[in-house]
Protein backbone atom coordinates (compact mmCIF):
# COMPACT_ATOMS: atom_id res chain seq x y z
CA UNK A 1 0.00 0.00 0.00
CA UNK A 2 1.41 3.50 -0.55
CA UNK A 3 1.30 5.49 2.20
CA UNK A 4 0.99 8.66 0.81
CA UNK A 5 -2.15 7.46 -0.84
CA UNK A 6 -3.67 4.58 0.60
CA UNK A 7 -6.18 4.42 3.20
CA UNK A 8 -7.05 2.85 6.50
CA UNK A 9 -10.36 2.98 8.59
CA UNK A 10 -10.89 2.15 12.30
CA UNK A 11 -14.30 0.21 12.38
CA UNK A 12 -16.65 -0.05 14.37
CA UNK A 13 -15.16 1.26 18.11
CA UNK A 14 -16.70 3.46 20.68
CA UNK A 15 -14.94 6.49 19.25
CA UNK A 16 -13.64 9.73 21.87
CA UNK A 17 -13.24 12.67 19.61
CA UNK A 18 -12.54 15.28 22.53
CA UNK A 19 -14.11 17.95 19.40
CA UNK A 20 -17.56 19.38 20.72
CA UNK A 21 -17.91 19.83 16.79
CA UNK A 22 -17.67 16.02 16.22
CA UNK A 23 -20.00 13.84 18.52
CA UNK A 24 -18.50 11.03 20.16
CA UNK A 25 -19.91 7.63 19.03
CA UNK A 26 -21.24 4.13 20.55
CA UNK A 27 -20.36 2.40 17.38
CA UNK A 28 -18.47 4.55 15.13
CA UNK A 29 -15.57 4.56 12.19
CA UNK A 30 -12.44 6.72 11.55
CA UNK A 31 -11.23 6.88 8.25
CA UNK A 32 -7.86 7.70 8.10
CA UNK A 33 -6.36 8.96 4.29
CA UNK A 34 -2.52 9.26 3.76
CA UNK A 35 -1.72 11.75 7.07
CA UNK A 36 -5.09 12.76 7.63
CA UNK A 37 -8.15 11.93 9.40
CA UNK A 38 -10.57 12.18 6.74
CA UNK A 39 -14.07 11.32 8.29
CA UNK A 40 -15.83 10.24 11.80
CA UNK A 41 -18.66 8.90 11.74
CA UNK A 42 -21.17 5.85 11.62
CA UNK A 43 -21.08 3.26 8.43
CA UNK A 44 -18.50 4.68 6.78
CA UNK A 45 -17.72 2.82 3.48
CA UNK A 46 -14.54 1.13 3.34
CA UNK A 47 -14.00 1.77 -0.35
CA UNK A 48 -10.93 -0.42 -0.81
CA UNK A 49 -9.19 0.63 2.90
CA UNK A 50 -7.09 -1.47 5.00
CA UNK A 51 -9.78 -2.17 7.57
CA UNK A 52 -8.87 -1.96 11.14
CA UNK A 53 -11.31 -3.69 13.38
CA UNK A 54 -12.08 -1.42 16.27
CA UNK A 55 -14.53 -4.01 17.81
CA UNK A 56 -14.35 -4.09 21.77
CA UNK A 57 -12.20 -0.74 21.90
CA UNK A 58 -12.17 2.56 22.17
CA UNK A 59 -10.98 4.89 19.31
CA UNK A 60 -9.55 8.49 20.51
CA UNK A 61 -6.78 10.67 20.02
CA UNK A 62 -3.24 10.21 20.61
CA UNK A 63 -2.21 11.16 23.99
CA UNK A 64 0.27 14.21 24.76
CA UNK A 65 2.91 14.27 27.13
CA UNK A 66 3.38 18.05 27.53
CA UNK A 67 6.56 17.92 30.01
CA UNK A 68 8.91 14.84 29.71
CA UNK A 69 12.68 15.01 30.44
CA UNK A 70 13.01 12.02 27.65
CA UNK A 71 17.26 12.28 28.87
CA UNK A 72 17.02 10.86 31.48
CA UNK A 73 15.49 7.67 30.29
CA UNK A 74 18.38 4.67 31.03
CA UNK A 75 17.68 6.38 35.00
CA UNK A 76 14.61 4.96 35.51
CA UNK A 77 13.65 4.54 38.61
CA UNK A 78 17.11 5.45 39.94
CA UNK A 79 15.41 8.14 42.36
CA UNK A 80 12.28 6.89 43.20
CA UNK A 81 12.29 7.79 47.21
CA UNK A 82 13.79 11.51 45.90
CA UNK A 83 12.03 14.57 48.27
CA UNK A 84 15.18 16.92 47.83
CA UNK A 85 14.88 18.25 44.13
CA UNK A 86 19.13 19.55 44.71
CA UNK A 87 19.41 16.15 46.10
CA UNK A 88 18.10 15.10 42.24
CA UNK A 89 20.34 17.58 40.15
CA UNK A 90 23.25 16.40 42.21
CA UNK A 91 22.71 12.46 40.63
CA UNK A 92 21.28 13.40 37.49
CA UNK A 93 23.29 16.54 36.83
CA UNK A 94 26.46 16.89 38.61
CA UNK A 95 27.10 12.61 39.20
CA UNK A 96 25.68 10.85 36.04
CA UNK A 97 24.85 14.19 33.57
CA UNK A 98 28.14 15.11 33.50
CA UNK A 99 29.47 11.95 31.56
CA UNK A 100 26.73 11.61 29.09
CA UNK A 101 28.01 11.05 25.47
CA UNK A 102 25.52 11.99 22.38
CA UNK A 103 25.36 8.19 22.22
CA UNK A 104 24.06 8.34 25.88
CA UNK A 105 21.71 11.07 24.88
CA UNK A 106 20.44 9.18 21.74
CA UNK A 107 19.66 6.05 23.84
CA UNK A 108 17.64 7.72 26.65
CA UNK A 109 15.86 9.84 24.69
CA UNK A 110 14.88 6.63 22.19
CA UNK A 111 14.10 4.73 24.71
CA UNK A 112 11.64 7.35 26.51
CA UNK A 113 10.20 7.78 23.04
CA UNK A 114 9.54 3.99 22.51
CA UNK A 115 7.94 3.90 26.16
CA UNK A 116 5.65 6.88 25.33
CA UNK A 117 4.77 5.49 21.66
CA UNK A 118 3.79 1.90 23.41
CA UNK A 119 1.33 3.69 26.31
CA UNK A 120 -0.30 5.63 23.67
CA UNK A 121 1.26 9.28 23.39
CA UNK A 122 1.72 9.99 20.21
CA UNK A 123 2.91 13.73 20.74
CA UNK A 124 6.21 14.73 23.62
CA UNK A 125 7.23 17.90 24.36
CA UNK A 126 11.08 16.93 25.48
CA UNK A 127 12.33 18.84 28.13
CA UNK A 128 16.26 18.76 27.90
CA UNK A 129 17.86 20.53 30.58
CA UNK A 130 21.37 18.59 29.18
CA UNK A 131 21.78 20.06 25.74
CA UNK A 132 26.06 19.85 26.48
CA UNK A 133 26.99 20.53 22.78
CA UNK A 134 25.11 20.61 19.29
CA UNK A 135 26.30 16.94 19.03
CA UNK A 136 24.25 15.92 21.88
CA UNK A 137 20.84 18.05 20.56
CA UNK A 138 21.51 16.30 17.23
CA UNK A 139 21.73 13.24 18.83
CA UNK A 140 18.70 13.62 21.02
CA UNK A 141 16.91 15.15 17.75
CA UNK A 142 17.85 11.87 15.66
CA UNK A 143 16.28 9.36 18.25
CA UNK A 144 12.95 11.19 18.53
CA UNK A 145 12.76 10.95 14.55
CA UNK A 146 14.01 7.30 14.23
CA UNK A 147 11.58 6.32 16.72
CA UNK A 148 8.39 8.23 14.95
CA UNK A 149 7.09 9.85 17.70
CA UNK A 150 5.55 13.30 17.03
CA UNK A 151 7.78 15.84 19.12
CA UNK A 152 9.00 19.79 20.19
CA UNK A 153 12.22 19.26 21.54
CA UNK A 154 13.54 22.15 23.94
CA UNK A 155 17.26 23.24 23.93
CA UNK A 156 18.30 23.96 26.76
CA UNK A 157 21.69 24.31 28.51
CA UNK A 158 23.17 21.17 31.09
CA UNK A 159 22.92 21.56 34.93
CA UNK A 160 25.93 20.65 35.52
CA UNK A 161 28.96 23.14 36.56
CA UNK A 162 31.13 21.62 34.44
CA UNK A 163 28.88 22.01 31.04
CA UNK A 164 29.37 24.57 28.75
CA UNK A 165 26.76 26.66 27.35
CA UNK A 166 28.62 28.83 24.76
CA UNK A 167 26.87 27.04 22.00
CA UNK A 168 23.76 28.45 23.36
CA UNK A 169 21.60 30.15 21.72
CA UNK A 170 23.48 30.39 18.69
CA UNK A 171 22.93 26.79 17.72
CA UNK A 172 19.17 27.31 17.52
CA UNK A 173 19.42 29.31 14.27
CA UNK A 174 20.95 25.90 12.98
CA UNK A 175 18.38 23.95 14.59
CA UNK A 176 15.65 25.49 13.40
CA UNK A 177 16.34 25.90 9.53
CA UNK A 178 16.66 22.13 9.53
CA UNK A 179 14.08 21.23 11.97
CA UNK A 180 11.42 24.12 12.00
CA UNK A 181 10.62 23.80 8.54
CA UNK A 182 7.16 22.95 6.31
CA UNK A 183 4.91 19.74 8.44
CA UNK A 184 7.78 18.44 10.32
CA UNK A 185 6.93 15.71 12.44
CA UNK A 186 9.55 16.63 15.25
CA UNK A 187 10.40 19.92 15.90
CA UNK A 188 12.17 22.74 17.85
CA UNK A 189 12.14 25.27 20.92
CA UNK A 190 13.86 26.75 23.59
CA UNK A 191 14.25 26.15 27.26
CA UNK A 192 15.03 29.13 28.32
CA UNK A 193 14.33 29.43 31.72
CA UNK A 194 14.34 33.20 32.79
CA UNK A 195 17.17 34.36 30.59
CA UNK A 196 15.39 36.80 28.47
CA UNK A 197 17.97 37.58 26.33
CA UNK A 198 17.96 34.14 24.89
CA UNK A 199 14.02 34.43 24.90
CA UNK A 200 14.66 37.22 22.18
CA UNK A 201 16.64 35.13 20.16
CA UNK A 202 13.87 32.36 20.19
CA UNK A 203 10.81 34.93 19.20
CA UNK A 204 13.45 35.37 16.21
CA UNK A 205 13.14 32.04 15.16
CA UNK A 206 9.10 31.53 16.14
CA UNK A 207 9.91 29.30 18.44
CA UNK A 208 8.61 28.12 21.90
CA UNK A 209 9.85 28.69 24.85
CA UNK A 210 9.68 26.85 27.79
CA UNK A 211 10.23 27.81 31.82
CA UNK A 212 9.87 25.74 34.96
CA UNK A 213 8.83 27.78 37.44
CA UNK A 214 8.42 26.45 40.63
CA UNK A 215 6.64 29.91 43.29
CA UNK A 216 9.16 28.57 46.38
CA UNK A 217 12.58 29.18 44.14
CA UNK A 218 11.55 32.26 41.66
CA UNK A 219 9.64 34.96 40.96
CA UNK A 220 9.36 37.33 37.77
CA UNK A 221 10.32 40.36 37.90
CA UNK A 222 9.20 43.62 36.30
CA UNK A 223 10.65 42.63 33.12
CA UNK A 224 8.53 40.43 32.73
CA UNK A 225 5.58 42.40 32.71
CA UNK A 226 7.11 44.36 29.39
CA UNK A 227 4.49 44.41 26.61
CA UNK A 228 5.38 41.41 24.13
CA UNK A 229 7.52 39.48 26.63
CA UNK A 230 5.05 36.85 27.50
CA UNK A 231 2.55 35.20 25.48
CA UNK A 232 1.45 31.95 24.12
CA UNK A 233 4.67 31.16 22.96
CA UNK A 234 5.59 30.23 26.06
CA UNK A 235 4.96 27.39 28.14
CA UNK A 236 5.54 27.34 31.82
CA UNK A 237 5.90 23.86 33.64
CA UNK A 238 4.77 23.43 37.27
CA UNK A 239 3.91 26.65 38.11
CA UNK A 240 3.23 25.64 42.28
CA UNK A 241 2.88 28.59 44.55
CA UNK A 242 2.57 31.26 42.78
CA UNK A 243 1.14 34.62 44.06
CA UNK A 244 -2.05 35.78 42.32
CA UNK A 245 -0.78 39.24 40.63
CA UNK A 246 1.94 36.02 38.75
CA UNK A 247 -1.24 33.76 38.01
CA UNK A 248 -2.78 37.48 36.46
CA UNK A 249 -0.02 38.46 34.29
CA UNK A 250 0.46 34.56 33.14
CA UNK A 251 -3.31 34.48 32.19
CA UNK A 252 -3.38 38.24 30.54
CA UNK A 253 -0.53 36.99 28.46
CA UNK A 254 -2.36 33.56 27.25
CA UNK A 255 0.93 31.42 28.41
CA UNK A 256 0.52 27.59 28.43
CA UNK A 257 0.70 25.80 31.68
CA UNK A 258 1.82 22.36 32.32
CA UNK A 259 1.59 20.55 35.87
CA UNK A 260 2.69 17.22 36.89
CA UNK A 261 1.07 16.27 39.40
CA UNK A 262 3.43 13.10 40.35
CA UNK A 263 6.47 15.15 40.01
CA UNK A 264 5.28 18.25 41.94
CA UNK A 265 3.71 15.59 44.83
CA UNK A 266 7.16 14.08 44.81
CA UNK A 267 9.00 16.95 45.69
CA UNK A 268 6.34 18.67 47.36
CA UNK A 269 5.99 21.65 45.20
CA UNK A 270 2.49 21.79 45.19
CA UNK A 271 -0.22 22.17 48.00
CA UNK A 272 -3.98 22.83 48.17
CA UNK A 273 -3.95 25.75 46.00
CA UNK A 274 -3.36 23.46 43.54
CA UNK A 275 -1.61 24.43 40.37
CA UNK A 276 -3.90 22.72 37.84
CA UNK A 277 -7.11 24.68 39.58
CA UNK A 278 -5.15 28.12 39.55
CA UNK A 279 -4.80 27.54 36.36
CA UNK A 280 -8.36 27.02 35.34
CA UNK A 281 -9.66 29.60 37.51
CA UNK A 282 -7.62 32.19 35.64
CA UNK A 283 -8.90 31.03 32.36
CA UNK A 284 -6.01 29.02 31.36
CA UNK A 285 -6.20 25.27 29.74
CA UNK A 286 -3.12 23.38 31.30
CA UNK A 287 -2.01 20.44 29.99
CA UNK A 288 -0.04 17.38 31.33
CA UNK A 289 3.04 15.90 31.65
CA UNK A 290 4.93 13.42 33.38
CA UNK A 291 8.17 14.90 34.38
CA UNK A 292 11.16 12.10 34.73
CA UNK A 293 11.86 8.46 34.39
CA UNK A 294 14.15 8.76 37.66
CA UNK A 295 10.56 7.82 39.55
CA UNK A 296 7.96 7.30 37.03
CA UNK A 297 7.83 6.21 33.45
CA UNK A 298 6.57 7.17 30.59
CA UNK A 299 2.37 6.29 31.28
CA UNK A 300 0.36 9.22 31.13
CA UNK A 301 -2.70 7.24 32.06
CA UNK A 302 -0.87 7.16 35.64
CA UNK A 303 -0.51 10.82 35.27
CA UNK A 304 -4.20 11.21 34.64
CA UNK A 305 -5.29 9.34 37.52
CA UNK A 306 -2.53 11.29 39.52
CA UNK A 307 -4.54 14.53 38.70
CA UNK A 308 -7.97 13.56 39.29
CA UNK A 309 -6.82 12.27 42.81
CA UNK A 310 -4.65 15.28 43.61
CA UNK A 311 -7.13 18.02 42.13
CA UNK A 312 -10.10 16.22 43.86
CA UNK A 313 -8.23 15.89 47.61
CA UNK A 314 -6.89 19.64 47.22
CA UNK A 315 -9.93 21.08 47.15
CA UNK A 316 -12.05 18.60 49.61
CA UNK A 317 -9.00 19.98 52.21
CA UNK A 318 -10.15 23.50 51.01
CA UNK A 319 -14.41 22.63 51.68
CA UNK A 320 -13.81 21.09 55.11
CA UNK A 321 -11.28 23.84 56.03
CA UNK A 322 -13.97 26.08 56.19
CA UNK A 323 -13.28 27.65 53.06
CA UNK A 324 -16.02 29.56 50.69
CA UNK A 325 -16.24 29.15 46.52
CA UNK A 326 -14.28 26.22 46.66
CA UNK A 327 -14.00 25.16 42.49
CA UNK A 328 -15.91 21.95 42.00
CA UNK A 329 -14.42 18.46 42.12
CA UNK A 330 -12.35 17.50 38.59
CA UNK A 331 -14.04 15.16 36.01
CA UNK A 332 -12.66 12.95 33.96
CA UNK A 333 -13.58 14.56 30.52
CA UNK A 334 -10.98 17.52 31.88
CA UNK A 335 -8.41 15.15 33.43
CA UNK A 336 -8.23 13.79 29.47
CA UNK A 337 -8.62 17.09 27.65
CA UNK A 338 -5.49 18.00 29.71
CA UNK A 339 -3.99 14.68 28.48
CA UNK A 340 -4.84 15.63 24.69
CA UNK A 341 -6.26 19.26 23.89
CA UNK A 342 -4.53 21.44 26.46
CA UNK A 343 -1.09 19.00 25.58
CA UNK A 344 -1.23 19.94 21.79
CA UNK A 345 -2.15 23.78 22.48
CA UNK A 346 1.02 23.99 24.64
CA UNK A 347 3.10 22.18 21.67
CA UNK A 348 1.35 25.32 19.24
CA UNK A 349 -0.34 22.14 17.65
CA UNK A 350 -4.00 22.65 18.30
CA UNK A 351 -4.90 23.36 14.73
CA UNK A 352 -3.28 19.38 13.85
CA UNK A 353 -3.75 17.13 16.59
CA UNK A 354 -5.78 16.42 20.25
CA UNK A 355 -8.65 15.62 18.59
CA UNK A 356 -10.04 13.37 16.09
CA UNK A 357 -11.58 15.87 13.68
CA UNK A 358 -11.44 15.39 10.04
CA UNK A 359 -8.56 17.43 8.37
CA UNK A 360 -6.23 17.12 11.38
CA UNK A 361 -3.75 14.65 11.58
CA UNK A 362 -3.82 11.68 12.04
CA UNK A 363 -2.53 10.85 15.59
CA UNK A 364 -4.67 8.36 16.70
CA UNK A 365 -4.62 5.30 19.80
CA UNK A 366 -7.11 2.29 20.06
CA UNK A 367 -8.00 0.45 23.63
CA UNK A 368 -8.71 -2.50 24.37
CA UNK A 369 -11.32 -2.92 26.62
CA UNK A 370 -12.18 -6.72 26.79
CA UNK A 371 -9.89 -7.11 29.85
CA UNK A 372 -10.19 -8.49 33.62
CA UNK A 373 -9.57 -5.05 34.49
CA UNK A 374 -11.68 -3.02 32.15
CA UNK A 375 -14.60 -4.81 30.99
CA UNK A 376 -17.97 -4.16 31.04
CA UNK A 377 -17.52 -0.53 29.46
CA UNK A 378 -20.43 1.73 30.97
CA UNK A 379 -18.44 4.96 30.66
CA UNK A 380 -16.04 5.10 27.87
CA UNK A 381 -14.21 8.24 29.09
CA UNK A 382 -13.88 7.05 32.70
CA UNK A 383 -12.49 3.95 31.39
CA UNK A 384 -9.52 5.82 29.50
CA UNK A 385 -9.01 7.88 32.71
CA UNK A 386 -9.50 5.05 35.39
CA UNK A 387 -9.32 2.20 33.92
CA UNK A 388 -6.41 1.69 30.95
CA UNK A 389 -3.31 1.24 30.94
CA UNK A 390 -0.37 0.27 28.67
CA UNK A 391 -0.98 -3.53 27.90
CA UNK A 392 -4.64 -2.74 26.72
CA UNK A 393 -2.88 0.25 23.78
CA UNK A 394 -3.78 -1.99 21.11
CA UNK A 395 -2.70 0.40 18.01
CA UNK A 396 -0.88 3.69 18.28
CA UNK A 397 -0.65 5.60 14.26
CA UNK A 398 1.09 8.70 14.23
CA UNK A 399 0.37 10.89 11.30
CA UNK A 400 -1.37 7.91 9.55
CA UNK A 401 2.08 5.96 9.92
CA UNK A 402 1.05 2.64 12.60
CA UNK A 403 4.15 3.15 15.14
CA UNK A 404 2.32 0.16 17.63
CA UNK A 405 -0.23 -2.70 16.41
CA UNK A 406 -1.59 -5.51 17.94
CA UNK A 407 0.36 -4.85 21.05
CA UNK A 408 3.54 -4.84 19.58
CA UNK A 409 5.89 -1.74 18.64
CA UNK A 410 6.74 -1.32 15.30
CA UNK A 411 9.93 -0.66 13.15
CA UNK A 412 11.57 -0.34 16.82
CA UNK A 413 14.02 -3.68 17.73
CA UNK A 414 12.87 -3.51 21.65
CA UNK A 415 15.55 -6.52 22.44
CA UNK A 416 18.21 -3.97 20.99
CA UNK A 417 17.14 -0.73 22.25
CA UNK A 418 16.99 -2.32 25.73
CA UNK A 419 20.01 -4.15 25.70
CA UNK A 420 21.79 -0.91 24.09
CA UNK A 421 19.96 1.20 27.26
CA UNK A 422 21.30 -1.21 29.48
CA UNK A 423 25.00 -0.87 28.03
CA UNK A 424 24.35 3.19 28.35
CA UNK A 425 23.52 2.85 32.40
CA UNK A 426 26.09 0.73 33.46
CA UNK A 427 28.74 3.34 31.35
CA UNK A 428 27.40 5.98 33.09
CA UNK A 429 27.44 4.16 36.49
CA UNK A 430 31.26 3.07 35.89
CA UNK A 431 32.33 6.75 34.49
CA UNK A 432 31.12 8.51 37.39
CA UNK A 433 31.67 6.05 40.68
CA UNK A 434 28.17 5.98 41.37
CA UNK A 435 26.26 2.70 42.44
CA UNK A 436 22.26 3.12 43.37
CA UNK A 437 21.32 0.14 45.70
CA UNK A 438 18.90 -2.70 43.81
CA UNK A 439 16.45 -2.93 46.75
CA UNK A 440 17.33 0.08 49.26
CA UNK A 441 18.07 2.79 46.92
CA UNK A 442 21.54 3.52 48.86
CA UNK A 443 23.99 4.35 46.81
CA UNK A 444 27.16 2.79 47.20
CA UNK A 445 30.55 4.39 45.65
CA UNK A 446 32.33 2.00 42.19
CA UNK A 447 35.94 1.41 42.88
CA UNK A 448 37.78 2.52 39.98
CA UNK A 449 40.23 1.22 38.21
CA UNK A 450 43.97 2.99 38.96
Amino acid sequence: MSFITGKRIFKGGTIVTTDADVPNLATGDVLVQGERIAAVGTDIPADGAEIIDAGGCIVMPGLVDAHHHAWLGVMRRMMPDVDDLFAYIGVVAETLGAHYRPLDMYLSTKLTAAASLDAGITTIIDACHSSRSPAHTDAALEALESAGIRALHMVGPAMDKQASSAHLPGDLERLARIWNTGGSRVRVGLFGQFNLDWWKVARGLDMRILTEFIGDLAKLGPAFAQPGVLGPHNIFNHCTRLPRETWMLLADAGVNVTVNPRSDALFGFDDETCAYQQAVDHGLAPALGIDLDTAFGSDLFGEMRALFNQQRCAMRYRRFRGEADVPAPIGVEAVLRAATVNGARAAGLERDIGTLTPGKQADIIMVRTGGIAVAPVTHAIGTVVQAVERADVDTVMVGGRLRKRAGQLLDIDVAKLTAEAIGSRDYLLGASGYRPGLFDGAATPLKTAA
